[in-house]
């Protein structure tokens, strides 16, 4: 009896999910663990482990569809047995299990068209190349050699054409590039690449861009955040001289050891440590109730291609501030390459976002729901402070808290930050 895949839930959030490219075709011989699609899902894109062996007998979704959870996308059976579209069943099957994929990818894969044409079926499959960047996603298509390279070398990939399999960006590209830079494109990029500024021609190429699942459940919950949650804000600067001069010690006396401590990593330890001085902010809101959380899992926001994405540093109070400095950049790591796995970036009761290194000193950030509280950190400012009556260079930090306050009051979030700026400005408790 033939055995159906249906659409798992891939991230707590999920509701649908899009099927970016199959990797099997109908008729394929498929094995226990094979992958078999590629899912993008409203926190990364993952590929769909088989649990079953069998052969590929039907494909229900084409690649670039949208599917709801529970809906099924294939069915794995004995060669030629006959199957049909089954009903939609309403929660998720433990049929498949997620791995990252190794790379974003593309909606606009091809795979062979199945013998039946009464349901819904993927379009024939064609050597031409396609675009690199696919209409329905809008993203490149790129191999995760070529990305880093392109990065390295300062090469704007939305200029490159792919010879790879489907249009793909591969190694040779790059190189190829780099000695023959393609012609400037109107429109090619969002970010400014240090080229020369010109008045002529448009901003960039008036397009619609679809929205991805990631970009409409980011702006779904974002939309809820800002609509459903009472917010104060309260911000606090501190004097950051004793932090970045512990920092600088650490870093030259551990350099053999491997150890290179970053701003953000002290951030991170001291806000799972002032969570332990002021628990009450350790909580999230649940209607009938309001929960305490009993352990520090802190997030951290990492910019993603079409979003972000917030890793999670589990029982963040437990781990010294080396712990917590390996773990975040192998987090951060994993998701710039989309591998993280939904334990890695889901059951966060707190969360700290960071822009200090993009130069800007102050802002506020949106709550994470069901999280009760984050925090926003800006960049170190060098500026005049008086210090014991004097006037003196002096370089702080601002730090804003932006609370449920549902969840606790404005005292309570003030008790935090007084907490977090006593960590911080005697950074060997931190070492303690």
């Amino acid at each position: 009896m033939a055995q159906f895949i249906d659409m798992p839930k891939l991230s707590d959030t999920m509701t649908v999910g899009t099927l970016v490219k199959w990797l099997k075709k109908e008729g394929d011989v498929i094995n226990a663990g094979d992958m078999l699609a590629e899912v993008e899902t409203d926190k990364a894109t993952m590929e769909l482990e088989s649990f079953f062996a069998g052969t590929l007998l039907k494909i229900f979704s084409a690649a670039g569809a949208q599917v709801a959870i529970g809906d099924p996308l294939c069915a794995i059976g004995k060669p030629g047995e006959v199957v049909g579209m089954p009903a939609p069943k309403k929660t998720a099957p433990a049929v498949a299990a997620p791995v990252v994929s190794p790379a974003p990818v593309a909606a606009s894969a091809r795979v062979p068209e199945p013998a039946s044409a009464s349901q819904p079926t993927p379009p024939a499959a064609s050597s031409a190349p396609t675009p690199t960047t696919s209409p329905a996603v809008g993203r490149v298509r790129i191999s995760p050699l070529a990305r880093k390279l392109a990065a390295e070398k300062k090469i704007d990939v939305t200029r490159v054409t792919g010879s790879g399999p489907g249009g793909r960006i591969v190694r040779a590209d790059i190189l190829a590039a780099e000695k023959n830079p393609p012609a400037t494109k109107a429109g090619s990029g969002s970010m400014f690449t240090g080229g020369a500024l010109s008045s002529r021609g448009p901003v960039q190429e008036e397009r619609l861009v679809p929205v991805s699942t990631m970009r409409g459940v980011i702006a779904k919950r974002m939309l809820e955040s800002t609509t459903q949650i009472p917010y104060v804000y309260l911000d606090i600067e501190m004097d950051a001289g004793p932090l970045l001069a512990l920092r600088e010690q650490l870093n030259t006396g551990l350099e053999k050891e491997g150890v290179k401590l970053s701003v953000n990593d002290f951030i991170l330890k001291a806000c799972a440590d002032a969570l332990r001085r002021v628990p009450a902010v350790n909580a999230s809101w649940e209607a009938t109730h309001i929960r305490r959380h009993g352990a520090a899992h802190v997030a951290f926001a990492v910019a993603m291609e079409d979003g972000l994405i917030t890793p999670v540093i589990r029982d963040a109070h437990l781990k010294s501030i080396f712990q917590i400095s390996t773990e975040a950049k192998s987090l951060g790591k994993k998701a710039k390459e989309k591998k993280l796995v939904p334990a890695e970036f889901t059951g966060g009761t707190f969360c700290v976002s960071n822009l200090g290194m993009m130069g800007i000193p102050k802002f506020t950030a949106i709550i994470n729901p069901p999280n009760a509280a984050i925090l926003a950190v800006g960049t170190t400012v060098t500026k005049p402070v008086v210090k014991n009556g004097q006037i003196v260079v002096g370089q702080t930090l601002t730090v804003t808290l932006s609370c449920d306050h549902r969840v606790f009051d404005g005292a309570v979030g003030a008790q935090f930050l007084g907490a977090l700026k006593t960590l911080l400005e005697s950074p060997a408790l931190l070492l303690v």
